[in-house]
This record gives C-alpha cells, sequence and structure tokens, in this order.
C-alpha cells in the first residue's frame, strides 16, 4: 500500500521508539501522581520530563502550565469551554476543523457566546488585518488553526499574535498539523495557548494530546474528578496541571510521546524539506492531469506536504475508492472535518480527495500516483 493519509495520522510509526515507550511503561507501571511509593514517583518524574521537553519543543517557556489531554479535540473542547465566559465574543475562521466549530457552535446556540468567523482567500489564508477588524471590545478569544487540515496552508501567526498581544486578546492555535512539521515559538508569536496530537507529525500513538498555556490565560475545569491532590475539596482544585486533568493520566501514551519527541526534535526540518520536494513533483504531475483541480497549490510556500484536488464529474469518495481498490493508495476523500472550507471552494457536494504525505514517502510512490490520477482523471 501506498499511504498518502498522514495528515490524518502518520503511518508507519517509529518502532524503535515505542518498543522503548512501552518497556519504560513496564519498568514503571504506577500511576503518577497516585502515591508517594518509589515507583509512583518515578512515574511522576518520567512526565513531568516530558512536560519540560514539550515546553520546550513549541518554545512556551518555564513559566509554561502542559496538561494531557486524550488528542487534540479533546484539548480544544477543554480550552474553549474553559476560556468561554457568559456573553464573550470569540474570534476564529471558515478555515477550521470540526473540532474548534462544534465547540464554538455549541456555545452560540446556547446563548453564551457571540461568534465571528473569518474568512479565508484564494490561496488558503486568513489575513491578519481580517483578524483585527474582526475583534470588537467584547472579544475574548481568538482561537484559530495554525495550518488547514484541507488545504496545508501555514497561516500568520505571529502577525496576528502581535495584533492580539495589542488588543489585550489571547490567541490560542490548533498545531494538529502543524506540531512536529514547522518549528513554533509560542513567546516569539505572542501565542497563550496551543493544542497538539501526538498522533500526526509528532509521530507518537493515538490517545494522547495536549494543551500548553501561558502565562495570560487561565481556563476553568470543565470536567471533575480525582487529581491525587486535595481530595477532601468538594470541588475541582485549580492548581496546575490537575486543573485540567481529572483522572489517570496517559502514562504509556506520555512515555511514547516523550520517547517520539525526543527522536524527532532534531530532524524535522529537514524531513520537511524532503517532503515538500515530493509535493511539488505531485502538484506538478497533477497539472498536467486532464479534468483535475488542483485547490491552493499554485504557490506551495508556508505549506505543509499536504495536497488537495477534485476530479471534474466525479465524487471523491469515488475517486479514493478507485485509488485503494485499483491502485493500493490510501488517501483521504471527503470534507475532512473541515465543512465551512468546502462551502467557500465550491466543493461541498463532492468534497475533494487529500493527498498527505510523510517521513516515508519515497520518490516512486509519487510517480506511482501521478500515473493513477492520470488514468482517472483522464
Amino acid at each position: 500500500m501506498i499511504y498518502l493519509d498522514n495528515a490524518a495520522t502518520t503511518w508507519p510509526k517509529d518502532g524503535d521508539c515505542l518498543r522503548q515507550a512501552l518497556e519504560d511503561y513496564l519498568r514503571l507501571g504506577a500511576s503518577p501522581g497516585r502515591g508517594g511509593y518509589d515507583l509512583a514517583v518515578e512515574s511522576e518524574e518520567a512526565v513531568t520530563a516530558v512536560r519540560s521537553r514539550i515546553a520546550k519543543f513549541f518554545g512556551a517557556g518555564r513559566d509554561a502550565r502542559i496538561c494531557f489531554a486524550a488528542n487534540a479535540t479533546d484539548a480544544l473542547n477543554t480550552l474553549i469551554l474553559g476560556l468561554a465566559t457568559p456573553g464573550a465574543h470569540i474570534v476564529s475562521s471558515r478555515l477550521e476543523h470540526n473540532s474548534v466549530l462544534r465547540p464554538l457552535h455549541h456555545l452560540e446556540r446556547q446563548g453564551l457566546i457571540t461568534l465571528t468567523l473569518v474568512p479565508f482567500d484564494a490561496g488558503g489564508f486568513i489575513d491578519p488585518a481580517a483578524v483585527a477588524a474582526a475583534i470588537r471590545p467584547a472579544t475574548r478569544l481568538v482561537v484559530l488553526t495554525h495550518a488547514s487540515n484541507v488545504l496545508g496552508t501555514v497561516q500568520p501567526v505571529a502577525e496576528i499574535g502581535a495584533i492580539c498581544r495589542r488588543c489585550g486578546v489571547p490567541l490560542v492555535i490548533d498545531a494538529a498539523q502543524s506540531a512536529g512539521m514547522v518549528p513554533i515559538d509560542m513567546r516569539a508569536w505572542d501565542v497563550q495557548g496551543l493544542v497538539f496530537t501526538g498522533h500526526k507529525s509528532l509521530l507518537g500513538p493515538t490517545g494522547i494530546g495536549g494543551m500548553v498555556l501561558g502565562p495570560g490565560i487561565d481556563p476553568l475545569p470543565s470536567r471533575f474528578g480525582g487529581t491525587g491532590i486535595d481530595s477532601a475539596n468538594p470541588f475541582q482544585p485549580l492548581a496546575y496541571p490537575e486543573r485540567l486533568e481529572a483522572g489517570t493520566i496517559n502514562l504509556l501514551g506520555i512515555l511514547a510521546l516523550g520517547r517520539s519527541l525526543a527522536a524527532i526534535e532534531h530532524r524535522y526540518h529537514d524531513d520537511l524539506s524532503r517532503e515538500m520536494a515530493l509535493l511539488r513533483r505531485l502538484r506538478d504531475g497533477f497539472a498536467r492531469c486532464r479534468n483535475l483541480r488542483l485547490i491552493a497549490a499554485e504557490n506551495l510556500d508556508n505549506h505543509l506536504p499536504i495536497l488537495t484536488c477534485a476530479v471534474e464529474g466525479m465524487s471523491s469518495i469515488d475517486v479514493g475508492a478507485i485509488l485503494d481498490g485499483d491502485f493500493g493508495i490510501a488517501v483521504r476523500a471527503g470534507l475532512h472535518c473541515a465543512p465551512l472550507v468546502h462551502t467557500d471552494l465550491g466543493t461541498q457536494e463532492s468534497g475533494t480527495v487529500r493527498f498527505s504525505l510523510g517521513q516515508f514517502t519515497t520518490e516512486a510512490e509519487i510517480a506511482e500516483t501521478v500515473r493513477a490520477m492520470t488514468i482517472i482523471a483522464g
């Protein structure tokens, strides 16, 4: 199989990292923060070391708080629900994944917030000026994707962060696609909150993600339970990380994430350069296909190795099925959990086909994919 669905989940994984993490877990095993005996303390120290690595990886600084979650969707819900005060105005965009849109629409329907969604241009980018124009006196949060999961475009977060700082509004970014793919510097970009997932370009397993919080935000808890501290308190403790980590945390997932971060943190810049070179080959090959529409792919600067297209007269689901069944090529077809992108592109009925490259993608696989799409679109 030619696997070109890395924007959903990177595959295959680094087997050595996962095996080492499993060995760590089998050696430690005890729940971190749930006991004063040596093994529990050692487990807690291992988790703390991963928190520190995450803070450094995202340029968050020593005063950052790192809280784990099941994935980026879980973390986004935690942050959005925890920061949305009644009567607040929130700014987001039409480029967002449903993990941002659905919590916001839920709050809007409940009458708790008002919402402004800024547009994106034909190239797939959000204009910082549009964000500035959307901010009002009642705006309490700007939450935006760092990189589009449909188009692969990397947004001008540093410019938007400077605007938010001047306006006194915290910026939270969804880095599900960009984490582990492009460098991120929260302090330099004035980003107060970042959400990540482990199973994409961080090359970790599924079931682990989290949030990195700067000193400018303090989301309230939206779920409640055991924390290992202050057990007599009938309310959720407000100390970090327990404030946002009710219940036993995913020790195996955290250890695996730590191992994968250690493996990629010095090489992912080179990985991106290689993958983008392959993406340009894919784009150029597709550009010669009849009846194939490339979307936001004319300029691949500030871009992830993601290419989205549509075949005239065919549904994306049919194209994906043919690629799988006849050519052994795995891609993502449909609306990609980002419906407003497709509404604005005019592809809401047929959807699009997304090709997302990874660390193991080869030149031969790109050539075979171009051949397959030439046949399908021809």
